[in-house]
């Protein structure tokens, strides 16, 4: 087996970055590995707090914390922290692996990053040390942003990522065919976003130079000629946590186990399971058609309300409505969503398209109702319900609202739709094979932690 191999792995601070991540951390602690999962100090407080049992070792994982540069009061939801943590961050990774080393720990085999975080790449190589690129997205959305410099190029877009020419792009027949100016840099009515996005943009361009290796939260099947586009890339997904973990080490959530044993006393695929991340931001009247929309299907549902869901102010339910739905409605504020979507009781999942909720759907076996709302999601939703076929697509009214009508007549829709189940099983067997003991995901795996222990 040889030496113990030591990793420290550095997540982008975002709910959707840092728990793929901390999935690998403890795929890889699982297996021998020795993992430091480097974090800001106030993302581990949010995970900390978020813990049913305090404490800084996790399964073999010890999480460290750093400052990010900002003041504690900073509530972190601008570009402020990206350019915050580039600047006063890789001094304090530098220090944390010279510590290490000096403190007879042995050597640092390698750094997993963020492929967003293109600065903790630049200290490894500084300090000679191996670097795996992590993505945490689709490998669709990853192969479009490594064309970036070609797209340049070539005249399509400018500098500045805003798009020059009108071409229709599809780089592999697995992923969805896009407009130029469907491009997720391309945000010219909005000039804050499109600097940060083209930010990250040149941070994953920079990240694929640098490393080693390339570890997605994917399976090669899902695409093969997609993976086959970018060099050294290890498709070691879907990522799911161990089942011997009480808490998803990870969330920024509390969450609600009570839901688990209300699906139980639920007839088998009756329930609609709704769920829409850690960023999603509803109107109240986009809110209220979501609400009365469940009610008016009719059918058991599970409720993801987080308390910032709705647009500067608390949570307000139209009137009576909590009433109404008690006796066939569950409403919690984070659901341990991995196990709720491989409950027998779940019949299909309303999702923002997320990759993280993606991936938990594709590997139960879940089909989707897509309701995207921000950037790779959007993509994510194509896929889906284009591509793969596993879900359908919610049409806005001329206001721009998701009414309650629509809500109910595409979940009565997919509910009835065998190709679309028969679809998702045929996933779902495929996802679950390829982590399998010998399944493509996972040698990959094995094949990485051989190489970094070499």
């Amino acid at each position: 087996m040889g030496r113990r191999a030591h990793v420290i792995a550095v997540p982008y601070p975002q709910q959707g970055h840092v728990m793929p991540l901390m999935k690998l951390s403890h795929r890889l602690a699982e297996r021998g590995v020795k993992v430091t999962f480097l974090t800001t100090e106030f993302i581990y407080a949010k995970i900390m707090w978020a813990l049913p049992q305090k404490g800084e070792e996790h399964s073999g994982i010890h999480i460290v914390s750093v400052p990010d540069g900002l003041e504690a009061e900073h509530d972190r939801k601008d570009g402020m922290v990206i350019d915050s943590m580039a600047k006063v961050m890789p001094g304090h990774l530098e220090e944390l692996i010279r510590k290490m080393e000096e403190s007879g720990e042995g050597r640092i085999d390698c750094v997993i990053v963020d492929t967003l975080l293109g600065w903790a790449l630049e200290v490894a190589v500084k300090m000679g040390i191996n670097r795996a690129a992590f993505c945490p997205y689709a490998v669709g959305l990853l192969a479009m942003d490594i064309q970036f410099p070609k797209l340049m190029e070539a005249g399509i877009v400018d500098s500045n990522g805003t798009t020059v020419k009108d071409e229709v792009i599809q780089l592999s027949p697995g992923m969805p065919a896009m407009n130029t100016t469907e491009i997720i840099w391309n945000s010219p009515d909005n000039p804050m976003v499109q600097e940060i996005m083209l930010g990250f943009v040149l941070s994953i361009n920079q990240a694929v130079k640098l490393s080693n290796w390339i570890l997605c939260n994917s399976f090669y099947e899902l695409d093969p000629s997609l993976h086959d586009l970018i060099p050294n890339l290890r498709p070691i997904g879907p990522l799911l946590m161990s089942n011997h973990l009480q808490q998803h080490v990870g969330s920024f959530w509390q969450e609600d186990s009570t839901c688990l044993s209300w699906l139980d006393k639920q007839p088998p695929c009756s329930v609609v399971y709704v769920a829409f991340g850690s960023i999603t931001i509803f109107s109240q009247h986009q809110f209220d058609e979501l609400a009365l929309g469940l009610e008016l299907i009719g059918r058991p549902f599970l409720w993801v309300v987080r308390s910032d869901l709705t647009a500067g102010s608390d949570i307000v339910y139209p009137d009576g409505f909590k009433d109404r739905v008690a006796h066939h409605g569950k409403i919690v504020m984070w659901a341990p969503q991995q196990k709720v979507l491989a409950h027998p009781s779940t019949a299909c999942f309303i999702t923002h398209c997320g990759w993280n909720s993606t991936t938990e759907g594709l590997i139960t076996g879940v089909p989707f109702i897509s309701w995207p709302y921000f950037v790779d999601q959007f993509y994510n939703e194509r896929c889906i319900c284009d591509i793969w076929k596993v879900g359908l697509g919610l049409s806005p009214d001329k206001d721009g609202i998701i009414s309650r009508h629509e809500i109910k007549s595409k979940v009565e829709s997919l509910l009835c739709d065998q190709g679309i189940r028969a679809n998702a099983l045929k996933l779902k067997e495929m996802a679950r094979k390829s982590i399998s003991e010998d399944g493509s995901s996972s040698k990959n795996l094995e094949d990485f932690i051989e190489q970094i222990r070499c």
